[in-house]
């Protein structure tokens, strides 16, 4: 695949489909008071607040998300998962969870945000979302809104906030990743894939600012598969963006963890020896190692503001 050619694609399609996320300041002032909300619950305590996602849908991506969240809390992090595939969620199946509430009986004002969190095995909580409604995946700034202010109310003790994205570059991925503190893009390694990777990469970079992202191959054979994966996508942005790329391991490909998926159980509590378990601690023990936020609270707050303007424009 040329490196060019990659470029050029990208530039036609997808790049020139999306708009620049902008955020226009309320004149009441709202978005600010619900910021403060959300600095009160993380005071004194630092959060990492990591989106995962992905060009490509089908590479695993909420696979990632669920046993890096699994792994992270065996380290005795309290982690949360935010399903933010507002319309097609998936997590809850993946663990073989059955909430009767999610996020869109929080928008309709009979529950608050506390009273769906999910506790899930491995010591883990999830804010679900909704699946199979249409509605929930073009939500009005309204409906936004209400979300915001459900966690500007959210009481919770965080370590780490994981936030599962839709695949893509539709503009809430967009929004969720510029509100992330860190971007983990999974990738594995096929055309399709690769491309819409560094699609994803570059739309963030060039429209969001955004320099550094955490590059997680997926289904690899092995470590150098995976080290050659990341180098395919480094040789892309080195030449054409201005950004940073690290490489945060491999995730092999293992029967154990297609076992899992078929029992709905994360392959870190199923099979914690598998190759893939294996994989994931060691993905979250350099996690771990990445610096703190500076401020309690990190991009928390500017997490909120971005919910509450990314269906504007």
């Amino acid at each position: 695949m040329h490196l060019a050619s990659i470029d050029t694609a990208i530039t036609r399609t997808q790049f020139s489909e999306v708009a620049p996320v902008s955020y226009r300041e309320s004149s009441s002032g709202r978005p600010a008071d619900q910021a403060e909300g959300l600095r009160r619950m993380t005071q004194g305590r630092p959060v990492r607040v990591i989106a995962v996602s992905s060009g490509k849908g089908g590479v695993g991506k909420t696979n990632v998300s669920v046993n890096l969240a699994m792994a992270l809390s065996a380290t005795g992090k309290k982690v949360m998962i935010l399903d933010a595939d507002l319309g097609l969620a998936n997590i809850d199946v993946l663990l073989g969870l059955h909430p009767k509430l999610n996020i869109s009986h929080v928008l309709t004002g009979d529950y608050d945000l506390s009273e769906i969190i999910v506790e899930a095995p491995g010591g883990i909580n999830i804010i679900p979302a909704a699946s199979g409604v249409s509605s929930m995946a073009s939500l009005s700034d309204v409906e936004n809104g209400g979300i915001i202010n459900a966690f500007s109310e959210l009481e919770n003790e965080l370590d780490v906030l994981i936030i599962d994205t839709a695949a893509g570059i539709d503009r809430s991925v967009v929004s969720f990743c510029r509100a992330s503190q860190e971007v983990i893009v999974v990738v594995c390694d096929e055309p399709s894939s690769i491309t819409d990777a560094y699609a994803l990469i570059k739309v963030l970079n060039k429209e969001q600012g955004i320099n550094r992202f955490r590059i997680l191959p997926n289904m690899a054979h092995d470590m150098k598969e995976g080290r050659e994966l990341f180098n395919k996508i480094l040789k892309v942005t080195d030449r054409f963006l201005d950004v940073s790329l690290d490489f945060l391991g491999a995730i092999p490909f293992d029967m154990y963890l297609r076992k899992s998926v078929k029992k709905q159980s994360a392959v870190t509590l199923a099979y914690p020896r598998s190759p893939s378990s294996q994989a994931f601690n060691m993905a979250a023990q350099k996690i771990n190692k990445w610096p703190l936020p500076k401020r309690a609270g990190g991009h928390l707050e500017f997490f909120v503001e971005r919910l509450i303007s990314s269906n504007q424009g």
